[in-house]
């Protein structure tokens, strides 16, 4: 359940009881709700699609019913849209991964801003909304063994520019990728 303190100093459920805001991207799950704009957008665990809430309102799906799962979600306020983790599970055989970005208001399956590697994680857009920051590896290796750090520029249109690799690889395990307020990018790395 997603739990809101009030100024009043009460605490209330945002999600009818029948909700279970989860995720099960990787089969670990992971960040499964986002609020922006006094929204909260999150993922149901029962079917993995991504549900809007307004203030006051119910829960209504912005994703198609279909083998998709979505984890990691971030507000991107220049363009009005969810980035996040997305895991097809449409095809046969081992899930598709990538980083997609769904419209706030249309909704739909996502764009796909990267793909091409086995698992994606923790997109992070920099504070002005220019860069954006994941983390990505690919089988046989897990992100405790080998992760990689990227950073790409966000165009115009919202797609991303020439990806650059900033830190990770063999034998280096990543995470928590932030932006500073100075867009300044911080990383946890083992590498020393």
């Amino acid at each position: 359940v997603v739990v809101r303190y009030k100024s009043d100093g009460t605490v209330a459920d945002c999600l009818p009881q029948d909700f279970n805001a989860r995720t099960r991207v990787h089969e670990y799950g992971g960040g499964s709700y986002l609020v922006a704009e006094g929204t909260l957008y999150f993922a149901h665990f029962a079917d993995q699609r991504l549900y809007r809430v307004r203030r006051g309102g119910e829960p209504e799906p912005i994703t198609p019913s279909s083998a998709l799962r979505f984890a990691d979600l971030v507000w991107d306020a220049r363009r009005r849209r969810i980035i996040c983790v997305r895991e097809d599970h449409t095809g046969g055989g081992e899930p598709q991964n990538s980083i997609v970005s769904v419209d706030a208001d249309q909704g739909g399956p996502g764009v796909v801003l990267v793909a091409g590697r086995d698992f994606y994680a923790a997109p992070r857009l920099s504070p002005d909304g220019t860069s954006l920051a994941w983390i990505e590896w690919s089988h046989p290796h897990m992100p405790w063994d080998a992760a990689e750090l990227w950073v790409a520029p966000v165009q115009g249109d919202g797609r991303l520019g020439e990806a650059v690799h900033v830190a990770g690889g063999r034998g280096e395990s990543l995470l928590q990728p932030r932006w500073s307020p100075e867009a300044v990018l911080y990383f946890v790395s083992d590498r020393t």
